[in-house]
């Protein structure tokens, strides 16, 4: 059955896709097949993403846009479509938690700065490029990138936009999964527990204890690396989750079964 894994002549538009589990699902897609819209912002880890997707074989385009301005991710949004056409899989990953800021002291710009980075960047990508398959009519394949932090509040720590937002794209993930199944769209959110991007990995070094202890408390005994989500995101995007839409995958190591 490896033939529902083969996704060759499909087109991807991934934001966040430079680096950690953006950039370790990209190059997965890149090996199935798929030609891959790289959207972040300039940097090294950018081109070099672009040069392993093209090592496979594969078309990659960058496209560099701040996705924390909503101005600037509708025109890239705009800009792809005009440039390279529609596309076949939009995965939203752009995000984090970057203000660790109880609630108490958390100040409203800080608030919606975040909530747009997270959640309304997902809103403006989905709209713009998932217009475009509608019209396109040939379906189409939205993974949204949320987290078990969806679903549960870690302890000991701030910025709890991150929770709220990453709510919010589950959520919105539900909502495409029901309008746009009558133009054969599947809509599924993965939820990802701790992994070792580098920005965890700045969080072990700034806050150990809390980064340990959520370790210690994962009955797999470590946290993920970015290369577990290649396998799973290839899954989403290709033919075998035909008959699964509005879903939210959790990988976790069982953080949440507790």
């Amino acid at each position: 059955m490896s033939y529902c894994f083969d996704l060759s002549g499909k087109r991807a538009f991934i934001t966040g896709g430079s680096r950690g589990l953006g950039r370790e699902m990209a190059l997965a897609l890149a090996e199935a097949g798929v030609d891959i819209a790289l959207v972040a912002r300039p940097s090294e880890s950018l081109q070099r993403t672009a040069e392993d997707i093209r090592a496979f074989g594969r078309t990659a385009w960058t496209l560099e846009a701040d996705l924390g301005s909503m101005e600037e991710t509708e025109a890239i949004c705009n800009r792809a479509l005009s440039e390279i056409g529609a596309f076949d899989i939009l995965l939203n990953n752009v995000g984090g938690r970057f203000a660790n800021i109880p609630t108490e002291e958390l100040d409203l710009e800080t608030w919606r700065k975040y909530m747009d980075l997270n959640l309304t960047s997902t809103f403006l990508c989905s709209r713009i490029i998932g217009k475009a398959m509608i019209e396109a009519g040939q379906g189409g394949r939205i993974i949204n990138i949320a987290s078990i932090n969806a679903m549960i509040a870690g302890r000991g720590i701030g910025g709890r936009h991150y929770e709220t937002a990453k709510a919010g794209v589950q959520q919105f993930t539900r909502t495409l999964a029901v309008d746009w199944a009558k133009y054969g769209i599947t809509a599924n959110a993965i939820c990802p527990g701790l992994f070792g991007t580098a920005q965890n990995e700045h969080w072990k070094e700034v806050k150990p204890g809390i980064i340990d202890g959520l370790i210690a408390d994962i009955p797999m005994g470590t946290w993920g690396t970015p290369k577990d989500l290649g396998a799973l995101a290839v899954y989403v995007a290709s033919d075998a989750s035909r008959f699964m839409t509005g879903a939210s995958l959790v990988i976790d190591g069982g953080l949440t079964c507790q």
